[in-house]
């Protein structure tokens, strides 16, 4: 039970950091401009990515007989609020927007990194989030390559 306890933290922490994550890009949505259709798709998508994220993550704490923790972390909140004092004194062009979504992804991979170096993770939730942690990577790949064509 203390084991299944834990394991469920760890998962929930993750479902907690993408749920962040949506909210990151659901405000990068609203400062972008009407002309910026393609990065709107791509966050579109990567919002889709982190609900896929917490369905498969929420389906094994519900296996392990724990609830969901559905709020955001403490640390996204401060980043978020960050990113709205920023708002107030920068204008949202599209470089700014990126290199905030780039420091979102390097917050998310870092805690999936963390959670696959936790011992009471079984084999096949190592690799839901070793899986999940590939695609992360691979959107914050694809978020730095554009922040650095649009400088």
């Amino acid at each position: 039970m203390e084991n299944a306890q834990a394991t469920a933290g760890i998962l929930n922490d993750l479902v907690q950091i993408n749920n962040d994550r949506i909210e990151g890009y659901q405000r990068a949505l609203k400062d972008l401009k009407d002309n910026e259709g393609g990065l709107k798709d791509l966050f579109t998508t990567l919002i889709g990515d982190s609900h896929r994220f917490k369905i498969e993550l929420g389906t094994e704490i519900q296996v392990l007989g724990q609830d969901i923790d559905t709020s955001t972390s403490t640390s996204g909140k401060i980043h978020r609020t960050w990113f709205d004092v920023k708002a107030a004194f920068t204008a949202h062009d599209t470089h700014d927007i990126l290199e905030e979504c780039e420091f979102g992804e390097d917050a998310i991979v870092k805690a999936y990194r963390e959670a696959l170096e936790e011992e009471s993770l079984p084999a096949h939730l190592l690799q839901i989030v070793s899986a999940q942690l590939d695609k992360l990577l691979d959107a914050h790949d694809e978020i730095k390559a554009l922040r650095d064509q649009v400088r």
